[in-house]
């Protein structure tokens, strides 16, 4: 399941590059795009988490 946190970080980001093009405010615009990243690689890493904890229970370890 992805995290609350992973999920707000992509829809910050993702505002905070909208409010960056209209206003064309480049940083702010590259600011959006590390935070929705930054999203994503944590509910990527939530998923690979989740299987690694599935394998290990598979194993019996």
């Amino acid at each position: 399941m992805t995290s609350k946190k992973s999920i707000k970080n992509k829809v910050v980001g993702k505002l905070k590059q909208v409010e960056g093009k209209i206003t064309k405010d480049k940083v702010r615009e590259a600011e959006g795009k590390a935070q929705e990243t930054h999203g994503k690689a944590q509910a990527k890493a939530d998923e690979l988490k989740k299987k690694a904890a599935k394998k290990k229970e598979e194993l019996g370890e």
